[in-house]
C-alpha cells in the first residue's frame, strides 16, 4: 500500500506554466484527479488501520470507489466491448498481425482491454487498447510522464512527454536493447500502448500510431 501511494503522489506532480497546448492541460486535469483518487486510498487505509476488521469493509468499499471511474457527467460508465477494442487494432502494411485478444473484467475495478502482436523479420511489436473507465487510479503510473515538458535521459536512452494525435503521451527509448515504448491517453480515458523490440528506431512505433483512428478509439463506448 505504502509503495502505491508513494506512486500516486508522485504521479500528482506537474509543472504550471503558460500557453499549454490541450494535450497539455489534459494531461495536468488528469493529475489533479489522479490526486484525489489517492487521497481517497489513503483515506481507506488509514480508516482500515485505524478501527480494525470491523471497518475493513468499508475501507474497501473505500479504495474500490477510488478505483472506479465516472464519467463526464458523475456516473459510472459502460466498458466498450471487446469487439470495438479488438476494432480499434489496427492492420499495418509490411507487418504480420496476430489474432487480437480480449480481456473485460467488471468486479473490483472495471477495465476492458484487447491487444495483439506485429511481426516483421526480428521486429517484433506489441499494440495494446485499454478501456480504463475514467478510473485516474489505472493511469496513476503514467501521469508525471505525460505532464507538460517531463524528461528524463540516461547512459541507456530517454523517456519523455510527447503528443500523438493531439492526446499527451510518453515515449522511452532504449539504445542498447533497441527497445522501445509509446503509450497515448485518448480522452482522458483509453489508454493505447505501442511496445516493440529490435527496432531501428523510434519513430517506427510513431509510424505505427499513426495507423490507430484516435477519433474512433475517444468515441467508443
Amino acid at each position: 500500500m505504502r509503495k502505491l501511494l508513494s506512486v500516486l503522489f508522485v504521479a500528482s506532480v506537474v509543472t504550471v506554466a503558460c500557453g499549454k497546448s490541450e494535450a497539455e492541460k489534459q494531461a495536468e486535469q488528469m493529475a489533479a484527479e489522479t490526486k484525489k483518487a489517492a487521497e481517497a486510498v489513503a483515506e481507506a487505509a488509514k480508516t482500515a488501520q485505524a478501527d480494525g476488521g470491523a471497518e475493513m469493509a468499508k475501507a474497501m468499499q473505500g479504495m474500490a470507489a477510488a478505483l472506479s471511474g465516472k464519467g463526464p457527467d458523475g456516473k459510472p460508465v459502460e466498458l466498450a466491448s471487446i469487439d470495438a477494442l479488438k476494432g480499434a487494432l489496427p492492420k499495418v502494411s509490411g507487418w504480420e498481425m496476430s489474432n487480437p485478444k480480449g480481456e473485460r473484467m467488471t468486479s473490483p475495478f472495471p477495465f476492458a482491454q484487447a491487444e495483439t502482436e506485429y511481426k516483421k523479420g526480428d521486429s517484433e511489436i506489441q499494440m495494446k487498447v485499454v478501456d480504463t473507465g475514467f478510473a485516474q487510479m489505472l493511469i496513476a503510473p503514467w501521469t508525471i510522464m505525460m505532464a507538460s515538458g517531463y524528461s528524463r535521459e540516461t547512459d541507456d536512452g530517454y523517456e519523455k512527454s510527447t503528443t500523438v494525435g493531439g492526446n499527451p503521451g510518453f515515449e522511452k527509448w532504449d539504445k542498447n536493447d533497441k527497445r522501445g515504448e509509446l503509450n497515448i491517453l485518448v480522452n482522458k480515458r483509453f489508454m493505447v500502448s505501442i511496445e516493440g523490440d529490435h527496432l531501428s528506431d523510434i519513430k517506427v512505433l510513431h509510424d505505427f500510431a499513426g495507423n490507430v483512428d484516435f477519433g474512433k478509439v475517444g468515441a467508443m463506448k
